[in-house]
């Protein structure tokens, strides 16, 4: 009889590869199953790292196209999208490749075929039974979708097929205006498509900080990109040889038809929980799939992680809970402050948030003071021809503590963490105010933002 597995993981994706990796270095003895070819989950195979890697070549792709001539330079560009998708790939191979490596160097084994739940303590990998003390389930999401639309992942795609077109639509629709239809809208808009986003609510990024979402979207507008707010789409048909659209607005009424080469369908993700043999186990999901847990554990010996259970889909706090669990299980105290968990959109400027919006403040009742600063007056910012954005701090109005964080900027994703930081550390604003910040840098607007709390910013 084969070794007792003391944790058996189903998933390899950011939370399942991460937990299995501390899980080795623990001592544990542990195995991750993943159904693909490759580890890193949706994350790393087709969602944030190629959609970054295209990111960041178009926006080299625009910048040489259109901002190079008001900085003295000349530059004839073309863009082979083949080799795009290409490069792309490149990056994703190496990544995975490194999981594997870390696997290895960890003494994780690596099970590949689709996990299952068969009993308590029992994992089936395609008609193969292995037994462990801890189940974790990490199995991540799938794309959501609408019932009477049909991905074909050609003309009507997913993330997924967006990722790997060949060449570039003439018009594209982008179906939801959160953060994976504008990365990815954006993508396509600077390689020439023109671009329409179709949101049902009245503003794009639903939840985040109602004056970073207006501003986003004077921006986004600025740069050609098209929304139509508030309306709803009732019907994609994708059989001729452009997709049509029908929709209305969302309070009801003034039906709009539209018509596109290609259409993104971006209205979020739900949890991949099918079939996992959760009734096994006498584990029951809500109405919208995901597993209920309480400090991640949703039955005895039984765990889950990541896009399965309530809150932000992200990879970096599917990480966090993968650790914890790991911790958690070797009788360590696994934690996450999900107070302090930050979320990044990475257009152009990227936008960053982290702890609480204004409009979350006042609904809980909490006295704040705000800060804000605005690119136009960072130096380095009109260095770089790049004035399109602001930082913003949220303070407690009593013991200055900070509350919450919002920048858009260029790097924003990297700029937030030292808000993080504070966040974590229970810093006030004043703390970063009084903090040396080199200049000239796109980070001192952080430090504006909170001298502004404190009332001295020294705005130009």
């Amino acid at each position: 009889m084969a070794d007792i597995y003391d944790v058996i993981i189903i998933g390899g994706g950011p939370g399942g590869y991460n937990c299995a990796i501390r899980c080795g270095q623990l001592g544990l003895k542990v195995a991750c199953i993943e159904t693909r070819k490759t580890l890193g989950g949706t994350c790393l195979n087709v969602g944030c790292i190629p959609s970054k890697a295209l990111l960041h070549a178009t926006e080299l792709y625009e910048t040489a196209g259109k901002d190079f001539a008001a900085m003295g330079m000349s530059a004839k560009v073309s863009a082979d999208v083949p080799k795009m998708i290409e490069a792309k790939d490149k990056v994703v191979t190496g990544l995975t490749a490194g999981i594997e490596y870390l696997f290895k160097k960890n003494k994780v084994d690596h099970i590949r075929g689709f996990g299952k739940i068969v009993g308590k303590g029992k994992v089936d990998v395609d008609g193969k039974t292995y037994d462990t003390k801890n189940i974790v389930i990490a199995t991540g999401s799938e794309v959501a979708s609408l019932p009477f639309i049909k991905i074909d992942e050609k003309k009507v795609v997913s993330s997924t097929g967006a990722l790997e077109l060949q060449s570039v639509p003439k018009s594209m629709i982008v179906i939801g205006g959160g953060v994976i239809g504008l990365e990815l809208g954006s993508v396509w808009r600077r390689l020439g498509a023109e671009v329409t986003v179709i949101e049902y609510l009245p503003q794009i990024l639903p939840g985040m900080d109602e004056e970073i979402r207006k501003t986003s979207a004077r921006i986004f507008k600025k740069q050609g990109m098209k929304f139509e707010l508030g309306r709803k789409v009732t019907a994609v048909d994708g059989k001729g040889k452009t997709v049509k659209i029908e929709s209305e607005a969302a309070a009801g009424g003034k039906e709009k038809s539209f018509e596109a080469d290609v259409v993104l369908v971006a209205i979020g993700r739900k949890p991949f929980t099918d079939n996992l043999g959760l009734d096994t186990v006498s584990i029951k999901t809500t109405d919208r799939g995901f597993i209920p847990t309480d400090h991640w554990k949703a039955a005895e010996g039984i765990y889950a992680v990541g896009d399965v259970i309530e809150g932000p889909m992200l990879a970096h706090l599917a990480e966090e809970e993968g650790v914890a669990v790991a911790e958690t299980i070797a009788g360590q105290s696994g934690h996450v402050n999900y107070n302090a968990i930050p979320g990044v959109v990475y257009t152009f400027p990227e936008i960053a948030t982290v702890g609480k919006t204004e409009e979350e403040l006042k609904e809980a009742g909490v006295p704040y003071k705000v800060g804000k600063f605005p690119l136009t007056a960072n130096s380095r910012a009109r260095c770089n021809h790049e004035t399109d954005g602001l930082a913003k701090i949220l303070a407690h109005a009593e013991t200055d503590e900070i509350l919450g964080g919002h920048i858009i900027a260029p790097g924003a994703g990297d700029m937030i963490h030292e808000i993080c930081l504070g966040l974590e550390f229970k810093a006030s604003s004043e703390d970063i105010a009084r903090t040396c910040h080199a200049h000239p840098t796109l980070s001192e607007a952080v430090r504006q933002a909170a001298m502004d709390v404190e009332g001295w910013a020294m705005q130009m």
